[in-house]
């Protein structure tokens, strides 16, 4: 009874410790999330250009999360909650597909419990996100 316990424990343990593969890439990575700093109007932006994508280089928060060669191979997408009149709320990435032709990006507005305690300020909630492909893309 000990061996088959010890072997099913092997197992497991050797099963969770999967790893990725060298060559293998994340589609997509969160370079920011932040509660303030975004713009007035709810939108969604799509960088694909490399004097947009240059811009966002002269963020602090970005500058070193950037590197050149992102530029010519990846784009970026800042999505924008708007102004909101307390805090509390975020914008985060629920899942990002690829297709043969473009890349779905669904999107998720998080708002805070009515029962939550918030502070009573104005918060511009955005999330910026760079996609590791060229290919189309498309919010949902």
């Amino acid at each position: 009874m000990k061996k088959i316990i010890s072997v099913l424990v092997v197992f497991v343990l050797f099963s969770c410790g999967a790893k990725k593969t060298p060559n293998s890439t994340a589609l997509y990575e969160v370079l920011t999330e932040q509660s303030n700093g975004g713009g007035n109007i709810k939108f969604f932006e799509i960088l694909t250009e490399p004097n947009e994508i240059k811009m966002l280089q002269n963020d602090p928060l970005l500058a070193d999360k950037m590197k050149q060669a992102d530029i010519n191979n990846s784009n970026y997408v800042i999505l924008n909650m708007g102004e909101k009149n307390t805090s509390g709320y975020s914008i985060d990435v629920e899942k990002v597909e690829e297709t043969d032709k473009n890349i779905i990006i669904t999107v998720k507005e998080n708002n805070p419990a009515p029962d939550a305690m918030v502070m009573q300020v104005v918060s511009y909630p955005y999330t910026v996100v760079k996609v590791h492909s060229k290919k189309e893309i498309i919010i949902k």
